[in-house]
């Protein structure tokens, strides 16, 4: 039996708490949350677990050998390194830290300690993304040329950062997942409408040595709700709509051919309209995958897939954007 404490039953908490707790030979032992009302309606659905408004109630608990993370990012590093020098392992909610300095530290703790470090960047456990890579991997698709992806909604509106670090981390991770080439440079511009000078919508490009480039929109002040990423490759085409209950997936067996004259202000384009491929894809919930591969990891001392380095990733590609956000569009090397 693994014991798994949770620290955080706000938003994201509760889905944490429903994963593990039905996961076979995993139990939730320990919830901790400053809110009492959460905790005491966390105790009506779950009588059998253990709550708390102290956080070492979890850390001091012997039994406990995973340490689930999912309170607001400023809290992340102190909390998760306190639980890596407490002996336990430990799984945090996306981004694993607010800056990549933050995230070094925690994995050189992690290494000395010998404990795994996971964040959760809970889309690459979609079966919708890995059938993705798997269509990249067959060079289904051709070379890819471009990942471009929009996630608007109207709010959740955060008060401690901005619209990038809180939507831009679940596509990013797709990105890095999905395309095994580094970004070498990062622009991101974008504005706020509101008093405490968060930006609240966002624009990032990623540039790459290679004749590839990847796009994020990320907005909380959109009239509709948006999850979807669109990936041309030199034999086809992907959309990937994440708010599609079944068909999330579609494969376009569209392109182009460009002709150059000799006069070379003239081009011919050769467009080509294919079929439209939906993919059989198993229904099944992304955060379940997660929690499994956690205590996977936890059971039998292997690498996680959304490992410490790939969190490390997106906070190194945040910041950079951050920087040029704050820059007017500056490019940042990375």
């Amino acid at each position: 039996m693994i014991n798994i404490g949770i620290i955080g039953y706000g938003y994201w908490g509760p889905k944490l708490v429903r994963n593990f707790h039905a996961l076979e030979n995993t139990n939730v032992k320990i919830v901790v949350d400053i809110d009492k009302k959460k905790l005491e309606t966390l105790r009506e659905i779950y009588p059998s677990v253990e709550i708390s408004t102290e956080v070492n109630s979890i850390l001091n608990d012997p039994e406990i050998d995973g340490v689930v993370i999912a309170t607001p990012i400023s809290q992340h590093y102190e909390l998760a390194k306190k639980a890596l020098l407490h002996e336990k392992n430990v799984l945090i909610e996306k981004p694993i830290t607010d800056s990549a300095e933050k995230a070094e530290d925690l994995i050189n703790i992690a290494k000395k300690k010998d404990r795994i470090l996971m964040v959760d960047h809970t889309f690459v456990y979609s079966a919708s993304v890995n059938k993705i890579k798997q269509l990249i991997a067959t060079n289904e698709i051709g070379d890819i040329q471009y990942f471009d992806s929009t996630r608007i909604n109207l709010g959740l509106f955060q008060h401690d950062i901005n619209v990038i670090w809180d939507l831009a981390p679940h596509d990013i991770s797709i990105l890095l997942y999905l395309i095994k080439e580094k970004p070498y440079s990062v622009i991101c511009t974008g504005i706020s409408h509101i008093q405490n000078k968060l930006e609240n919508i966002a624009y990032i490009t990623l540039y790459y040595q290679s004749n590839f480039m990847a796009h994020f929109t990320s907005s909380w002040t959109s009239p509709v709700k948006i999850r979807k990423i669109l990936i041309g490759g030199t034999n086809k085409m992907i959309v990937y709509n994440d708010l599609e209950v079944t068909e999330k997936v579609k494969v376009y067996n569209s392109g182009y051919e460009v002709i150059l004259k000799e006069d070379l202000n003239k081009i011919l384009v050769d467009y080509r309209i294919g079929d439209i491929h939906i993919p059989r894809i198993e229904q099944k919930e992304p955060l379940r995958n997660m929690a499994e591969d956690f205590i996977n990891t936890i059971r039998n001392k292997v690498k996680p897939i959304s490992d410490c380095e790939s969190g490390l990733e997106v906070v190194s590609i945040l910041e950079a954007a951050s920087k040029s956000l704050k820059n007017r569009g500056k490019e940042i090397k990375l």
